[in-house]
């Protein structure tokens, strides 16, 4: 009987065993064995007309059967095949390798090629990799930097803001001087300058169902620095389309996950929350603020599941949810599992194309544009001045958080955080008009529905928030 080595990537389709003793006189009687008694590991290792894929080299003993006589060869019973795919993440097939690194990227990758697990043939890996980055905000950030200064060949960022002050918190790609500037131009300009031989492709375009499939089928994997539901699906099952490795990564105050989706055999994004929480439910980081050193984390655990996957080694977090608590530094690990009924992974998946993923998660794909002016329930920040400095009686509430509260704010205005709203609803007097505000005008919104609700009549919302008061009436009053 004859020996063959099963390789790491491919243990998932064979029970995970690393190796197993088959009959058979020629290499192909071996490997009909092989995908016979492992039915899941024939489309990894033959083509659609049944023939090795052009990723996948077979070694009878040290020989590479293709300088044999291929399949014919014969096999004795004490030869050993190995199968080597040359694939990225165990999925998605990655180009025979450049012969040569350059005298530059020898002494600039010198670190690595000395690491056993790396060398010369690893380094090759990275070279000839193809990484798509969706988003250059605070997870792209330690992304773009680290994949460009690990050697990856090729880099895809796809983005269509542009860099403000806000983001210099965390977003460390970014520099003061890019305030305004493209976050493509500005990341673009910092990963060459960390490592000029990288090719980085720009994609000034928001991800969507016309254009994902296209734009991701160029890569070998996909790392999601996403902030948004509607992409994290979009992104979910355009990998799972197309067997593309999906390392995922998500933020927010203190707290990080990490892990890695549409892996061969392994769960999706759907797996594990296979709906969206309501619009409004889960707040941004602008609404709810993020720790600036998070996600630089959290990006570099995507990274490096993303230089693991590439170079076939160690054991990615395929099943595996990485939590993070940065106040209790401490990690946890959950099992996740591919879930049987899951649409877009299960057995019997539904979703078979990309949809329409604002509706899926509750937002309206093409809402109109907004009326100039003030819409009904609404005021003027300059308006409200005019009602403080006339003396008017009416109540002007705050509903932001304590903490907002100390970092600007109204002298005129009482604080009432909208949390706390419904059990201090007694204190507030119908008989007088009440306007509310909040940062930007989305939570006092909430409060002034609330309150209409309660029984309030006269209840306005001031427009835009205090963003819009330093604007239009104090510009000492700072923005955050």
């Amino acid at each position: 009987m004859a020996k063959v080595l099963i390789p790491t990537p491919l243990r998932q389709y064979a029970d995970k065993r690393d190796s197993v003793e088959l009959t058979g006189a020629t290499v192909a009687e071996v490997l009909g064995a092989l995908t016979t008694q492992y039915p899941d590991l024939r489309k990894q290792i033959y083509n659609d007309e049944g023939k090795l894929r052009s990723f996948v080299n077979v070694y009878l003993n040290d020989e590479d059967i293709r300088y044999l006589k291929k399949e014919a060869t014969s096999v004795a019973s004490n030869d050993t095949l190995s199968i080597v795919p040359s694939i990225a993440g165990g999925s998605t097939g990655v180009a025979t390798p450049p012969a040569t690194l350059s005298n530059d990227e020898i002494l600039r990758h010198s670190r690595h090629l000395i690491m056993p697990e790396v060398g010369i043939e690893g380094q090759l890996k990275l070279k000839n990799a193809k990484v798509l980055l969706v988003g250059a905000g605070g997870l792209g950030a330690p992304l773009g930097l680290y994949l460009s200064a690990a050697g990856i060949g090729r880099i895809g960022v796809v983005d269509f803001d542009v860099v403000d002050f806000t983001n210099l918190q965390r977003q460390v790609i970014h520099g003061t001087k890019d305030v305004g500037r493209k976050k493509l131009d500005s990341a673009s300009e910092r990963m060459r300058d960390i490592n000029p031989n990288v090719q980085i492709d720009r994609y000034e375009v928001a991800l969507s169902s016309e254009n994902a499939l296209e734009i991701l089928s160029g890569y070998d994997l996909v790392v999601d620095g996403t902030d948004n539901f509607p992409t994290r699906y979009l992104v979910n099952d355009a990998c799972v389309l197309l067997k593309k490795p999906n390392v995922y990564g998500s933020i927010f105050r203190f707290e990080g996950q990490a892990t890695v989706f549409a892996y061969p055999g392994g769960p999706c994004y759907r797996c594990l929350y296979p709906e969206p929480p309501p619009p409004g439910l889960v707040p941004s980081c602008a609404e709810g603020g993020v720790l600036g050193i998070l996600p630089g984390l959290i990006g570099l655990v995507q990274a490096t599941e993303a230089v693991k996957l590439i170079l076939g080694a160690g054991d990615p977090l395929v099943g595996r949810l990485l939590l993070y608590d940065a106040l209790a530094m401490r990690f946890r690990e959950l099992k996740l599992r591919k879930s049987p009924e899951c649409p877009a992974c299960g057995d019997h998946p539904t979703i078979t194309k990309l949809i329409d993923y604002q509706q899926f998660c509750g937002i309206p794909q093409h809402q109109p544009a907004p009326e100039p002016g003030l819409a009904q329930g609404e005021i003027d920040p300059v308006d409200v001045k005019k009602k403080i400095d006339r003396g008017d009686r009416f109540l002007l509430i705050d509903v932001r958080e304590p903490h907002e509260y100390q970092i600007c704010n109204i002298p005129y205005a009482r604080l009432i955080p909208l949390g706390e709203l419904p059990k201090r609803v007694h204190e507030l007097d119908s008989a007088i008009e009440i306007v509310a505000h909040c940062k930007s005008g989305v939570r006092s919104a909430k409060a002034c529905d609330f309150l209409r609700q309660a029984g309030f009549r006269k209840v306005k919302n001031m427009k835009g928030g205090i963003v819009a008061w330093s604007d239009k009436v104090d510009p000492r009053v700072p923005k955050y």
